[in-house]
């Protein structure tokens, strides 16, 4: 045969392998919903302990979006991702509950994804014992956490109504704002910019777009706290909605959705004012729009989800002693928290020896991997899953389905530091968790990976 003949016959193989897998992603149907959660009136913020009144004003709406995606054998995954610091359990059960009953998706099928955001509303029963709200107060938050419910239950049914034709691709870009925040010095670990400390700066993109290719939704991900405007009194979603905002006014018509991955260890550096909170949003949409305009892989199966809970093993638990002598110390959670175990003590109640912590896995075909992990995650996981299953495109996640405590690696737990610690005063937990936590969790991860049917191990 001619070497022209080869050529062409290659080309035309060619365009018949990307005719088909463009059509096999079209096997999907996906819709779109938004549910604005801005708070009709002033509320206690949440993240950091030192605030003393109600939020002053909006600097910019917050949101909880859903993404509905129905695959070839008609089972339909919900996402849906809030500009809030952190869901506790009871809030996600209920959600998970309302969504099955009126929408029929079981809870393997829905994740709930956190941005972490400092400038948002506190939520009952999340964070426990680091506001010690009473009075007006509770009683606000309490009826803005039925509201949030609420309105993300509208967002998701708005979405599942939206479904359309639709194909799936997935792409990376890289960030660099996060700088890893765990400084050592002479009196151990304690809070600044560490060059040499680990970062997670991958940004992972999934690209949902229409019939005709315009783009009707864009789920992006980053590794950081999102935190960089600092304990102010506006309620908004920091630098993760402003880079929403910039994707959605890039393509108009899409929904732009966010996922904090495992970056609990991770701050935006710069930070402290309302030009670099949108200087960082804006350096993440360029690269989100950056992965964009690359060739990008095609999602051609179906989505295959697993969800379970794995006791994470806490520390060996203190007697009476320990908690009273944090009853002396000065600052209000600490107290706060040692008169509540001092209580649990003396009506002969047991204290917890561990944490269900819940966990989540979406496999997109054999495009990637959504590892949703509950809790403030830090970056070490990420790595570690990235060693543990490298056949697999992953796409790590924290802070989705319940934000209970840090979730501190082996190697942090060995350091020390806030997050190793943090846990035992702010989240209500009675100690800090045990070493063996990691490769307990980490066990039950590779666990649900073969169960969607990933490869795990080389």
């Amino acid at each position: 045969m001619p070497a022209s003949l080869k050529t062409l016959r290659f080309f035309i193989v060619l365009l018949l392998v990307s005719v088909s897998s463009a059509l096999l992603g079209q096997e999907f149907k996906a819709g779109v919903g938004r549910a604005d959660i801005t708070p009709a009136g002033p509320i206690r913020l949440a993240g950091y302990a030192g605030r003393n009144k109600p939020s002053d004003g909006v600097y910019l709406p917050i949101f909880s979006k859903a993404l509905a995606l129905q695959d070839s054998s008609g089972a339909v995954t919900l996402i849906i991702t809030a500009d809030t610091i952190g869901t506790p359990r009871s809030f996600n059960d209920k959600l998970a509950a309302l969504l099955e009953e009126e929408l029929k998706i079981p809870r393997d099928r829905f994740v709930f994804a956190c941005s972490h955001s400092h400038s948002t509303p506190v939520i009952q029963n999340g964070l426990t014992d680091m506001y010690g709200l009473d009075g007006e107060d509770e009683k606000t938050v309490e009826a803005y956490t039925a509201f949030f419910i609420q309105q993300s239950v509208e967002a998701a049914k708005a979405a599942v109504k939206d479904l359309e034709a639709a194909s799936l691709s997935f792409g990376r870009s890289e960030a660099f704002f996060a700088g890893n925040r765990r400084q050592f010095g002479l009196n151990g670990v304690g809070f600044g910019y560490n060059p040499n400390g680990l970062v997670d700066r991958d940004v992972p993109v999934l690209r949902v777009a229409r019939a005709d290719g315009s783009i009707k939704a864009v789920l992006f991900g980053y590794a950081c706290h999102c935190t960089t405007l600092g304990p102010n009194y506006e309620i908004g979603p920091d630098w993760a909605g402003f880079a929403a905002k910039a994707i959605e006014t890039t393509f108009p018509g899409s929904t732009a959705l966010f996922i904090t991955g495992c970056g609990a260890d991770a701050n935006p550096y710069p930070r402290g004012s309302m030009m670099l909170s949108n200087a960082h949003g804006l350096q993440l949409a360029g690269a989100v729009s950056r992965a964009l305009s690359e060739p990008m892989i095609p999602v051609t199966g179906p989505i295959s989800a697993a969800f379970d809970r794995v006791d994470l093993p806490l520390d060996k638990i203190p007697d009476k002693s320990y908690y009273e002598a944090k009853l002396l110390e000065k600052a209000p959670p600490t107290k706060r928290y040692a008169q509540r175990f001092l209580d649990m003590l003396a009506r002969g109640e047991s204290l917890p020896q561990s944490y269900s912590a819940p966990l989540q896995v979406f496999r997109f075909g054999d495009a990637f991997t959504l590892i949703a992990l509950s809790g403030e995650v830090v970056a070490d996981y990420s790595y570690r899953l990235k060693r543990e299953l490298p056949a697999e495109r992953l796409w790590n996640a924290g802070y989705c389905n319940d934000v209970f405590a840090y979730v501190p690696s082996m190697r942090i737990l060995t350091e020390g530091g806030y997050e190793a610690d943090a846990s035992i005063i702010y989240y209500g937990l009675p100690i800090r968790f045990a070493p063996t936590m990691e490769n307990t969790l980490i066990a039950k991860v590779l666990e649900l990976v073969r169960k969607t049917g990933g490869k795990v191990g080389n």
